[in-house]
């Protein structure tokens, strides 16, 4: 039998988008060994608002501002970031542009099929690496894609981490439209990282008037509604499928499903559960008034009492969140802002307080807003800096001061605390020019140094004292802003702890060195920027996007 796959394919999947939109609004493809295709780029801490923590940066609340791949390539390469996140994200919401060939105010949504998929499979398959085993992601779209969408999901995580897609009606209803229906809800995929990921139930109130209608009965204990003592299943072979005090499920071709809750409540151990057979439990449930007979004769039933009931679980449609109106508090004037919540619900459904929760398309900063007044850590990002400073940094600053009354403030009882560091991201260390490609003037000194050990996955460890600038294990890293020859190497290597062995990354590779450094120092190597920089990053990147066997 074929070991091939199922798959969703399409023009450009295995090469690198490096521009959805060029001069002409046709996208640009490029081949993985390109620059771009590589890259971990350089992240400045460059402000904080409230209460942050100076001896663990990397772990505050952050708010990135740059591309959300050069974000997510940086929580998932640079070492200080990957420590923190990668592996350990508890619940990503993302809201990506839909492609709906409209134009918003605030940013552009305009991209085809293929530029879309490409577009979001780089930064899927960083965000599959970034979750905890447990965790769940949560992608939210309209109808235009989500078809296509869901078959790049089951591609990337498996079909069977699949946990729901939840319809949200977003509108009430509209007038048909000239040829089909008119549109009401967005869908949000959700999916587990493993077999591990899992939801929690939560639970609306009852209505009064179902309430009045189902919970008619009552006891010592309360009032209480008649539930079935049966489920769906037809086992006349089995204890479920047998008589029970002149009672024969089987004759519905249905079977005993006793609740495990109220036995637990009688004082009955998990072990003396487990022993029973299903009509010892029903006899339990009888003893102790936990089945309710009808007058008029007919099958026994479970007595739910109203002080315990949980309310009405909430499914995969929901009807109950609405849009946010033009005078409520929490509205930003973001054209495609979404209702905190919204985002509530998800995070409760998947996280609890403490649990990390990333957004890499920020838009007003919803995600974020929610999280931080839930007590969940956070990192958001947004590409456009005018964005950030007009929607999503006002809204995080009241969120902090206690400013904030809006959306879920009441709910959560939020009245201000915690805090949140701005992290920008560099421009790129390279330049692809006629002529190959060639390191960016701004590429020298210490930044050089930094974006090297972001690139090659080494820990940033300046010492003014040595010449090396990073860890990796018992692999030291030395940057050379310029040659390097065989006397810097002997100096190199004479500053090296015993069984250290070092790379050395240079800009140009003098005669000898190579040799020199095999001679003293094996295991050690020697890396000439920007060539062998981007022959490493590609191959890594290779793996994440199943193109190992792509030529340099």
């Amino acid at each position: 039998m074929s070991r091939a796959r199922l798959e969703l394919v399409w023009p450009g999947k295995d090469q690198f988008l490096l521009i959805p939109k060029d001069d002409n609004g046709k996208p640009v493809w490029v081949d993985r060994d390109h620059p771009a295709a590589s890259e971990v780029r350089v992240a400045d801490f460059v402000g904080t608002v409230g209460e942050t923590d100076d001896e663990h940066p990397h772990a505050d609340n952050l708010l990135f501002i740059g591309d959300s791949l050069d974000v997510l390539r940086i929580l998932c390469e640079v070492p200080e970031f990957r420590q923190q996140y990668r592996g350990k994200i508890k619940l990503i919401y993302i809201d990506p542009p839909f492609n709906t060939g409209q134009t918003f105010d605030d940013y552009d949504d305009w991209m085809e099929h293929s530029t879309w998929l490409s577009f979001m499979r780089e930064r899927l398959l960083l965000l599959r690496d970034l979750l905890a085993p447990n965790g769940v992601m949560w992608l939210h779209l309209d109808n235009f894609e989500s078809h296509r969408m869901r078959c790049l999901l089951d591609e990337i995580f498996g079909a069977g981490q699949h946990l729901a897609s939840v319809v949200w009606q977003r509108t009430s209803a509209k007038s048909l439209a000239r040829k089909t229906l008119g549109t009401m809800h967005e869908t949000i995929h959700v999916y587990g990282a493993s077999e591990q990921a899992s939801l929690k139930s939560v639970y609306l109130p009852l209505a009064d008037e179902y309430v009045a209608k189902r919970f008619t009965n009552s006891d010592s204990r309360g009032v209480y509604d008649a539930g079935d003592l049966t489920a769906s299943s037809f086992r006349p072979h089995l204890d479920s499928g047998k008589p029970w005090r002149g009672h024969d499920p089987s004759e519905r071709r249905r079977c005993w499903a006793v609740p495990r809750s109220p036995l637990e409540e009688i004082g009955l151990t998990e072990v003396e559960i487990e022993t029973l057979t299903m009509r010892e439990k029903l006899d339990v449930l009888d003893k102790h008034g936990y089945i309710h007979w009808p007058d008029a004769g007919g099958f026994p039933r479970f007595k739910k009492y109203l002080h315990k009931a949980k309310g009405r679980a909430v499914g995969d449609l929901w009807t109950d969140i609405t849009v946010i109106n033009s005078q409520a508090a929490e509205r930003t004037g973001f054209s495609t802002q979404k209702p905190e919540a919204l985002i509530e619900r998800i995070l409760l459904m998947s996280t609890e307080p403490g649990d990390l929760v990333l957004d890499c398309f920020a838009g007003s900063g919803t995600t974020a807003a929610a999280a931080h007044k839930l007590n969940r850590r956070w990192i958001t990002s947004e590409i456009l800096p005018a964005t950030a400073d007009s929607f999503i940094l006002p809204r995080l600053k009241a969120v902090v001061s206690g400013e904030d009354t809006g959306g879920i403030s009441k709910s959560a009882e939020w009245s201000g605390g915690g805090g949140f560091r701005t992290v920008k991201v560099g421009p790129s260390m390279y330049e692809d020019t006629p002529f190959g490609v060639v390191l960016s003037e701004w590429a020298t000194n210490g930044r050089f140094a930094r974006a090297v050990a972001g690139q090659l996955g080494f820990e940033w460890q300046a010492d003014d004292a040595a010449p090396f600038c990073g860890v990796r294990g018992r692999m030291r890293l030395a940057v050379l802003d310029g040659a390097v020859g065989e006397e810097e190497v002997r100096q190199i290597v004479g500053a090296l702890d015993d069984k250290q062995r070092v790379t050395i990354v240079a800009k140009s590779i003098l005669p000898g060195a190579e040799t020199a450094l095999a001679e003293v120092s094996k295991g050690s190597r020697i890396r000439k920027a920007p060539r062998d920089l981007l022959t490493s990053g590609a191959r890594r990147m290779r793996r994440r996007t199943g193109t190992e066997g792509s030529p340099l």
